[in-house]
């Protein structure tokens, strides 16, 4: 019993560890990888573009890397596959200078990194025994991972002679392979049904289905700040360092929120889609000011606010979602709440956004973003009233 105890206690931490590194690579590759292109002279509608691309090679990833890790039981194998491929390609796409290169290695690039976060999760969920419980835990060392290399990524590319974004990457991607390689072998079934057609039409039940189209809504915006607001930053004055502050600032107080949220949310339906009604309005004021702002300082300091929309946001979709769909089948909701909250918004968010910045600047992109977000706090406020006076009790899962 002590030999068991103690290495559950070193797979926690090693797999806190991994959370820090791995979350680390995605918010130096997300923060930086656009200045890069701009930097060997790609503009923002070509740039766009690229990041549209991870979106729709997601579609298509998802579904073959979850399906290869159902069949296989391991996800541990699986995670170091992905990570290994992003790797190797990271070696050729920082060597590339051409659009249409970088675009075809882009694809390849996408089509292990896009569904890596999804696989990360199951991949914590499989050592933990009570998931409720200790997630936030995991996700917290990757926020703090995420802000600390942020920091470094913007520190170090402002003090060095050569852009070495690359670099960085390919140490966190390392360290990150690593701490998987040595955490023990460790198998568990999964014990979700085989989504029939009945159980799909549950699955995409009238209210679910809504929901999902308002977290487009919201979503569009977040993706097209998470794309170019780096870009934005820069083209107002500022540095690689504010860069770096900015990301900093904007997930540092994210895992605090989700634990006040864990802590005092009551899981009621309709109080949860009226908080995030008012969330989506918070964007809107947010998107306002950064589409007002006439310094870079101050595009930073909205970077702040969210840690409380995106991260009210966050988990307010993921319960909804647990509430929306019958217990068996919500790995398969969550599934496609994912493929829409964040591949098709990403995918509408890298060529529309693009093309507002290109040819309409910064502001008139954030400027849309504020209308978005509003029909979004509108459609948030109408669904609330609607259960409120109709009532919504989800159909419970049977084969038929």
């Amino acid at each position: 019993m002590p030999r068991f105890a103690g290495r559950i206690l070193s797979s926690s931490l090693i797999l806190k560890l991994f959370s820090f590194f791995s979350y680390g690579s995605m918010a130096v590759f997300i923060s930086f990888f656009p200045l890069y292109l701009q930097n060997i002279g790609m503009d923002k509608l070509q740039i766009g573009s690229l990041i549209a691309i991870g979106s729709i090679v997601s579609l298509f990833a998802h579904p073959f890397w979850s399906y290869m890790g159902d069949r296989s039981q391991n996800t541990r194998s699986i995670v170091v596959i992905m990570m290994t491929g992003m790797l190797f390609l990271i070696q050729i796409v920082f060597q590339l200078n051409t659009y249409t290169l970088i675009c075809v290695f882009m694809l390849l690039f996408y089509f292990f990194q896009t569904p890596l976060l999804s696989q990360m999760n199951t991949l914590v969920l499989n050592y933990m025994d009570t998931p409720s419980k200790s997630f936030i835990s995991y996700r917290t060392w990757g926020t703090l991972g995420s802000a600390i290399f942020a920091l470094i990524a913007g520190i170090t590319i402002k003090n060095s002679a050569v852009w070495n974004v690359s670099t960085l990457l390919t140490i966190l991607i390392l360290i990150a392979i690593g701490t998987v390689l040595v955490l023990p072998p460790l198998r568990k079934p999964s014990d979700t049904p085989i989504l029939t057609p009945s159980g799909f039409r549950k699955v995409l039940n009238p209210y679910f289905l809504a929901f999902m189209i308002l977290a487009v809504l919201i979503s569009i915006p977040t993706a097209m700040n998470t794309a170019f607001v780096t870009l934005y930053i820069t083209e107002l004055g500022g540095t690689n360092t504010m860069v770096g502050l900015a990301v900093f600032l904007s997930v540092i107080l994210e895992s605090a929120v989700f634990v006040l949220f864990d802590r005092f949310m009551k899981r009621k339906l309709t109080l949860m889609i009226g908080l995030l009604a008012l969330i989506s309005v918070l964007y809107a004021i947010r998107w306002y000011i950064t589409s007002e702002a006439t310094s870079p300082q101050e595009v930073v300091l909205t970077q702040l606010m969210n840690c409380f929309t995106f991260g009210g946001y966050c988990y307010l979709g993921t319960q909804l979602t647990m509430l929306f769909i019958p217990r068996p089948l919500r790995a398969h909701g969550h599934a496609l709440y994912t493929l829409t909250s964040s591949g098709i918004s990403s995918m509408i968010a890298g060529l529309l956004g693009g093309w507002l910045f290109q040819n309409f600047g910064g502001s008139m992109m954030y400027t849309v973003c504020v209308a978005l977000a509003l029909f979004g706090a509108l459609g948030f406020a109408l669904m609330a009233y609607s259960i409120y006076k109709n009532g919504y009790q989800p159909q419970l899962y049977s084969e038929e």
